[in-house]
């Protein structure tokens, strides 16, 4: 405390210095001559006066010499009120005016607002291009080891616009979005946190889907995941960017969960174990628990599938209905594959069509994928479409009654897939088939969206960039006629 208040009489004493005796008397002199000028003026003043008074009341013309200085008076006072507040909005400084402040580091890392309210440009980027990038970078546990690396980022007129940090058992790993001067490579961004302490260094472009709140980009994915099973994949995918997601039957007691670097394992109660691999980016034990409490809410809600449905008309007048299917549609699944010929199940399976009850089992759990089916007024499944996800893409496929083939289901099954394919974030969604089954490349085509093919002895695989078609493609639960 003492401290302080000597330091603050210091201050005090520094900014206003006592003034010496050479000071005082410079002073008093500067007064009296002031006086003097002032006094002059009064008496020059009145003798002004009273020869005006004498000539405006003698002369002939007296009056409206009078009237006409009170004009005079009264335009030079206005000319001189708008000059000076021309001056004042447009002039230049005066040459003594004080500096703007410069911001501090702490300043240039807290800032997230420019001078004109945009939120991703700070001010020191107002007059020039910069990119926004993502950084992360392992640093010691440490007092001080963020702050030299902020202070780094502002020396190079770099805006951190968020940050996160994520404690490891012998130094934390600090991940920053930030919008650094074009000119600043990655290279250069690189070698400026490397200079400020940091190593394993990690470092890619971003863009402004990227700028959202963690807590509540979380609470977002663990919503979608509460309403529909299917969306666990999706949700782990947004959540740690690209990375491949496996999913391994009974096999959670043979592999360790937790984090092994560039792989995470997580079990799931039922025995299985879900794998996630990233080879660009290791995980944190941070993102361990945020998986881990996703996988623990859709264990706890169970298997579960939102009622949507929709009707369609063919083109033949009879109305059909679109809905999600799930493991409890097995049995009528089971019974419109016996109503299929062979022919049209190897063309759906590619191989051998057998083993069908397996593969629903499969194919109708929610957390591989969504299911499609097509209803009959009498509460047949006539048709089913499959979206089945797989890294940063997704499979279709599609199978149609006999009975019920060229009535249009398969197309409309087709796109309501693609667009369900691109509500999830997923832009490419591909089709393995044989290569002669031209009904199945048609209706690809169809799709109005760019396509490649691959053919690898006999086997026929069709890529559809959605993207470009994503006007094309209807609502997903859109009730349409048939075509």
């Amino acid at each position: 405390m003492e401290h302080t208040e000597q330091l603050t009489t210091e201050t005090a004493q520094d900014r206003n210095p006592t003034p010496s005796r050479a000071q005082r008397r410079g002073a008093r002199t500067h007064r009296w001559r002031r006086d003097t000028v002032e006094l002059a003026a009064v008496f020059l003043s009145v003798t002004a006066a009273d020869l005006v008074a004498k000539f405006v009341l003698h002369g002939p013309d007296g009056p409206v010499m009078l009237a006409a200085s009170a004009v005079v008076l009264l335009a030079t006072a206005l000319f001189h009120t708008w000059w000076s507040h021309r001056h004042h909005l447009h002039g230049p400084p005066a040459p003594d005016a004080p500096a703007p402040p410069r911001a501090t580091a702490g300043q240039a890392t807290g800032s997230l607002a420019g001078p004109a309210g945009d939120p991703l440009r700070g001010p020191l980027h107002d007059f020039e291009e910069t990119a926004l990038w993502r950084v992360r970078t392992t640093v010691q546990d440490s007092p001080g080891s963020l702050a030299r690396v902020c202070t780094a980022f502002a020396e190079r007129q770099v805006n951190i616009v968020s940050m996160q940090s994520h404690p490891l058992p012998t130094g934390a790993v600090d991940e920053f979005f930030v919008r650094a001067p074009r000119s600043l490579g990655r290279t250069e961004l690189v070698a400026l946190v490397a200079a400020a302490g940091g190593h394993d260094i990690w470092t890619g472009p971003a863009d402004a889907h990227d700028l959202v709140d963690v807590p509540t980009h979380v609470l977002a994915l663990a919503t979608r995941t509460a309403l529909d099973a299917a969306e666990l994949p999706i949700a782990l995918r947004q959540l740690f960017g690209q990375c491949s997601i496996r999913q391994y039957p009974r096999a959670a007691e043979r592999s360790p969960a937790g984090v092994d670097g560039h792989v995470m394992r997580l079990p799931v109660p039922s025995g299985d174990l879900i794998e996630l691999t990233r080879p660009h980016l290791p995980f944190t034990p941070t993102e361990f628990a945020r998986a881990q409490a996703l996988v623990e809410l859709d264990t706890l809600l169970g298997p579960r599938v939102p009622d949507v449905r929709a009707r369609l008309t063919v083109p033949t007048g009879a109305d059909v209905t679109v809905r999600r299917a799930d493991a409890d549609d097995k049995a009528a699944a089971l019974a419109m594959h016996h109503r299929c010929s062979p022919d049209t199940l190897r063309k759906r399976y590619h191989g051998p069509v057998r083993d069908a009850d397996r593969y629903l089992d499969h194919l109708l759990d929610p957390r591989h994928g969504q299911t499609l089916a097509v209803e009959s007024a009498d509460g047949r499944i006539v048709a089913l479409g499959h979206l089945m996800w797989d890294d940063d893409s997704a499979e279709v496929a599609v199978l149609v009654e006999d009975a019920w083939q060229r009535r249009g289901l398969g197309l409309d099954l087709m796109r309501r897939m693609s667009a369900l394919a691109l509500e999830a974030g997923v832009e490419t969604v591909y089709a393995v088939t044989h290569s002669s089954n031209t009904g199945l490349i048609a209706t690809m085509r169809k799709l109005a969206a760019p396509l490649d093919y691959q053919v690898d002895e006999g086997t026929l695989v069709i890529t559809a960039h959605l993207a470009e078609a994503a006007e094309e493609l209807p609502v997903p639960w859109q009730t349409r006629p048939g075509r």
